[in-house]
């Protein structure tokens, strides 16, 4: 019988999401009632989180965690105790890792059996418009190519994402609606929430100033932190994220690894991701990345020991270092600055 572990990586969170989602619906059907928990790494260190599968619930006959982030397990202290976890433990108790990422530590994958691994990539080119129009099929809509092309530029090309900012038009719109260009324009262009993906966007214009970039991402950051769902823990996430793909990008483009194939297994498929990529490699260096990913990381511990009065504050900072600075750190507020 295989560990009750799992790991669930790569880019595509929709079809990611269905894989947890599947486990979980299994664990219930076979033991009739499930408590599930959700761990991330940049809030709960991963030997906090088993603690909640060596405690038997009270409630429930099964028990799943969830631990996203798992592309950060490297210490060895935490993977010998998930190992040492998985080797004892009984098929109700399932544990889940996720990852953004393509791969993790070698020695933690090992943990997992092979039939409990999958890499979940983002779509092919060739696959995304006729998945979108299938998707607006099945809800009783058409959507023309022009549309289609709109909403790939506009929203992340993840299956989720998808799911969810396209599922406004069948509120909005009558069944047997054709949705163009001009529809899309109007409901997600004009309506598109920030987040931490925009952000980082907004800051790796190259065509643009440093004024300008700066500007539009402070603008963007204050949209963020107004949402009722403003977290500066999860921002912070967001942003990190963002900064480890650029980092994965520039070592391809160092070691001259850019061709079609290399790319798409390394998670850069659609044209938008490496148009973002290509302009944000011209933007910092791989140096001033790293720079930039230490940064968010101090910035990161800086909210969680201090707690949220200065929030606002040191995110400001924050971008002005990104954007202006490159990644290094301010002692003192700059009045003026060269793009």
């Amino acid at each position: 019988m295989s560990a009750p572990i799992y790991l669930f990586s790569g880019p595509e969170i929709g079809e990611r999401s269905e894989a947890v989602a599947a486990v979980k619906d299994s664990l219930k059907k076979k033991f009739g009632s499930l408590e599930s928990y959700t761990y991330y790494s940049v809030e709960t260190d991963p030997q906090s989180a088993l603690v909640q599968l060596y405690s038997e619930s009270l409630f429930s006959a099964a028990t799943c965690v969830v631990y996203n982030g798992a592309e950060t397990i490297k210490k060895k202290e935490d993977i010998d105790k998930i190992a040492s976890w998985a080797n004892g433990a009984g098929e109700a108790s399932v544990l889940i890792l996720v990852s953004d990422e393509i791969s993790c530590d070698s020695k933690l994958e090992k943990i997992v059996p092979k039939e409990n691994r999958k890499t979940f990539w983002e779509m092919f080119e060739d696959r995304k418009i006729p998945w979108l129009k299938n998707y607006f099929s099945k809800n009783g809509f058409s959507i023309d190519d022009d549309a289609c092309e709109e909403i790939l530029d506009l929203v992340e090309n993840n299956t989720q994402a998808l799911k969810s900012e396209c599922s406004r038009f069948f509120v909005c719109f009558e069944r047997g609606t054709k949705i163009t260009v001009q529809n899309v324009d109007q409901l997600i262009e004009h309506n598109r929430e920030e987040s931490a993906f925009t952000l980082f966007d907004a800051m790796a214009q190259y065509s643009k100033a440093a004024g300008e970039r700066l500007e539009t991402a402070l603008g963007i950051l204050q949209k963020i932190r107004l949402s009722k769902d403003s977290s500066a823990v999860a921002l912070l996430a967001g942003l990190a994220y963002c900064f480890r793909r650029l980092e994965a990008w520039q070592n391809l483009e160092r070691a001259g690894r850019t061709d079609d194939f290399t790319l798409k297994t390394n998670g850069f498929a659609s044209k938008k991701s490496r148009s973002q990529f290509s302009s944000a490699a011209r933007v910092w260096t791989l140096g001033q990345t790293v720079a930039i990913k230490a940064l968010i990381a101090r910035v990161d511990m800086q909210i969680r020991s201090i707690g949220t009065g200065m929030e606002d504050t040191l995110l400001q900072t924050l971008i002005y270092s990104i954007v202006v600075k490159k990644g290094a750190s301010l002692s003192v507020w700059e009045e003026g600055f060269s793009a």
